[in-house]
């Protein structure tokens, strides 16, 4: 049986850092970060060394008689510790060594328990079912494959091989497609629902409105030109008797793909074979419709696509229990949109219309209200005389609407007043303007699809988000359009989607009696603990970390001489830390180090130190230990529950060693002759052949 994805932890991001920003300890809980900063640490004892190390300050909750909170100091090969804390609104601090944190962490235990039953349900029905295999590609699969008219993206290859995968596989596929607007999911569908069809599988596409089903048509009806596919839409577009036909064609298996909206869910229409369900910008579609698609037709396989997931289908993902794809590179000649934040000017928003107007392009001008869009319509043309202006709205006749859409698709108009009918997939590559009117009003995803719409050519895009200077901006608002105009990058909608998430609380995740466990211990760890116990229900242990206390007498560390930004050699530390864990990648220390010289150069003796007792860190984490400290001459390394066997090869090896049973350590005497210390290469090296002598969990650690 296949086992479950397993979740990468989500440490703390160093570059998103700042001073003030709540983090989480596994150990400690809820803290408050204030700053890196640099001491000098000593091995204790009578010959004791210093040296110099890096550390993240954190600040935890005062004491109730008004003493300052305790001060906790991270050492940077520890970040993987760490966690942002994501929750909703600020969090009440942990005390250091109080019950309250091992309290929270045990209530939000003990309510993941029902959510893992029921996830490990839901996973092992999919197992359980038998789905189609689909076969290999055909010659078929490859011509369509090579007409395609662009360069795919690495991403997008990968996913596409996924998804095929997916489908050769007996059991039923259920993959989330994430990926930004524009960054070629409809093309995996694509290829998908043909191979699909080569097995004489009927597909269904899903999608929200009445304009996408129109658009994917166009999209499928092109790239299905020459094969002999018959592709027809359903919606509200489609005459009695032109559905009428479609349903007939869709029962006696005539017609190879639909797409149409909700509208396919309804009652008396059945397909002949379905294989494939695709499901675009799963986010629109509520609980009501998921329910009519199990219904659907069960065992078939389902893909979903989405620009800014849900938590919801967000978290299931990343406990393994779906499986997810993600598109993170943004086609070739794809320029970021520039976004600009600031209250409603009228000579601003002239500005805007004639820049556009001035290469030819169209604007999108976003009016939630339809009371007054006809109103905001005639100020615009007063505004910009010489503009051809549209209006469309979801309360107009049906063919009205789609007609202004054709007509603003073929450029008889300049401008497209409306409200967020557009929001979802319309792709009209020459409207590279975006205005939004009262953008405080709108939630973040929202904002992020409208802003979807432009910068899908190659010309330079710019949307505008505004306000009305006159009443005053709410603190939520506020972030809101703080966040997206941080998040211009192209590929930024998972960002967008964690952000919404902090913003709105973690509380509509999984149902409202979640939300005060999620706040309790953040949102990340509670998914790390639903991780851990969905594994536990399926039979599989959940490694638990040790926090393990490594100190060495040893210069280790990145100087200021090597990377000079605290950012990046916080991101340094970060993936030092993250490529030492236990579950890391063999090779993960040495990319990190092959990455390090081709951004830095050579790396200087302490970061060669540094990489070593990385490895070091790895190989102890490996053997389960909590602590390999030198206390003045003599390393101590705890627990060291050793068998005879291995106790006979300490005495033989290190024949001054100690055992002290009560502690359940081992005191090791340091190497070097008449009191001198050893080098810091020469300590590390004895350590790690320490280590594996009498631990023996993998080959010596070496510095390089």
């Amino acid at each position: 049986m296949k086992k479950l994805a397993s979740r990468r932890k989500n440490v703390v991001d160093p570059l998103a850092l700042k001073a003030g920003d709540y983090v989480v300890h596994e150990t400690h809980g809820i803290g408050r970060f204030v700053e890196l900063v640099s001491r000098e640490v000593s091995t204790g004892g009578r010959n004791a060394v210093k040296t110099s190390r890096e550390f993240l300050l954190i600040e935890y909750a005062p004491s109730k008689r008004g003493y300052p909170g305790d001060k906790l100091y991270v050492p940077t090969d520890q970040l993987d510790l760490l966690t942002r804390y994501v929750g909703g609104e600020a969090p009440q601090l942990s005390k250091m060594g109080g019950s309250d944190w091992a309290a929270a962490k045990g209530r939000a235990r003990k309510a993941v328990r029902d959510i893992a039953v029921e996830l490990v349900k839901l996973y092992s029905a999919r197992m359980a079912s038998k789905g189609h295999a689909f076969p290999p590609d055909t010659p078929w699969q490859r011509e369509l494959e090579e007409a395609f008219p662009f360069a795919e993206t690495p991403d997008q290859l990968t996913t596409i091989d996924e998804v095929k995968a997916d489908m050769e596989r007996p059991i039923p596929m259920d993959r989330l497609i994430a990926g930004d607007v524009g960054f070629g999911k409809t093309e995996v569908a694509v290829r998908a629902a043909f191979k699909a069809v080569q097995d004489g599988k009927q597909v269904v596409m899903l999608v929200p409105t009445t304009l996408l089903v129109r658009q994917h048509l166009e999209t499928f009806t092109e790239r299905f030109a020459g094969f002999p596919i018959q592709v027809r839409p359903l919606s509200r577009f489609q005459t009695a008797a032109e559905s009428k036909e479609i349903i007939k064609g869709i029962g006696d298996g005539t017609v190879d793909v639909v797409i149409g909206t909700h509208r396919l869910l309804t009652d008396g229409i059945s397909f002949k074979d379905l294989g494939l369900v695709i499901i675009d910008e799963e986010q629109r579609f509520g609980v009501e419709h998921k329910d009519a698609l199990t219904k659907l037709k069960t065992n078939v396989d389902i893909l979903a696509m989405s620009a800014t997931p849900i938590p919801r289908t967000l978290e299931m993902a990343v406990t393994g229990i779906r499986e997810m794809s993600t598109l993170a590179t943004p086609p070739e000649d794809r320029h970021p949109i520039l976004t600009f934040v600031g209250p409603y000017s009228d000579k601003q928003v002239g500005a805007a219309i004639r820049r556009e107007l001035l290469r030819e392009g169209q604007i999108f001008y976003v009016h939630n209200r339809v009371s007054s869009i006809n109103r905001v319509a005639a100020q615009l043309a007063e505004l910009v005389p010489e503009a051809r202006i549209a209006v469309a709205h979801g309360r107009m006749p049906e063919h009205a609407l789609e007609q202004v859409i054709v007509d603003f698709w073929e450029r008889k108009f300049d401008v497209l007043v409306s409200t967020t009918i557009i929001e979802t997939g319309l792709d009209i590559p020459n409207a590279n303007t975006l205005i939004i009117d009262r953008a405080d009003k709108y939630g973040l995803s929202q904002l992020h699809q409208l802003r979807g719409r432009v910068g899908r050519g190659r010309e330079r895009a710019y949307a505008y988000f505004l306000w009305d200077e006159t009443k005053p901006l709410s603190e939520t608002a506020h972030d809101r359009l703080s966040t997206i105009a941080a998040n211009n990058d192209l590929g930024s909608g998972m960002q967008v989607a964690l952000k919404d998430l902090e913003i709105r609380g973690a509380g509509n995740l999984l149902g409202g009696e979640q939300s005060g466990h999620i706040a309790g211990v953040g949102f990340d760890l509670y998914l790390r603990m639903i991780g851990e116990a969905v594994s536990t229900f399926r039979g599989e242990v959940a490694e638990g970390q040790t926090e393990l206390r490594l100190e060495l007498p040893v210069d280790a560390r990145i100087p200021e001489t090597y990377v000079d930004s605290e950012r990046l050699r916080l991101e340094a530390y970060q993936k030092l830390s993250a490529a030492s864990g236990p579950n890391a990648a063999d090779d993960a220390l040495d990319s990190v180090r092959e990455e390090l010289t081709d951004r830095y150069g050579e790396p200087p003796a302490e970061v060669q130190n540094l990489l070593a007792v990385s490895r070091l860190r790895r190989t102890a984490q490996r053997a389960g230990l909590s602590e390999v400290v030198v206390l003045g001459q003599n390393l101590r390394i705890a627990p060291a529950d050793l068998p005879d066997s291995r106790q006979v090869r300490l005495q033989r090896m290190y024949p001054r060693s100690r055992v002290l049973p009560q502690a359940s350590a081992l005191l090791v005497p340091l190497p070097g002759v008449d009191g001198r210390q050893p080098e810091d290469p020469e300590l590390i090296a004895w350590v790690a052949e320490l280590l594996q002598a009498i631990f023996a969990t993998e080959p010596a650690a070496t510095p390089r």
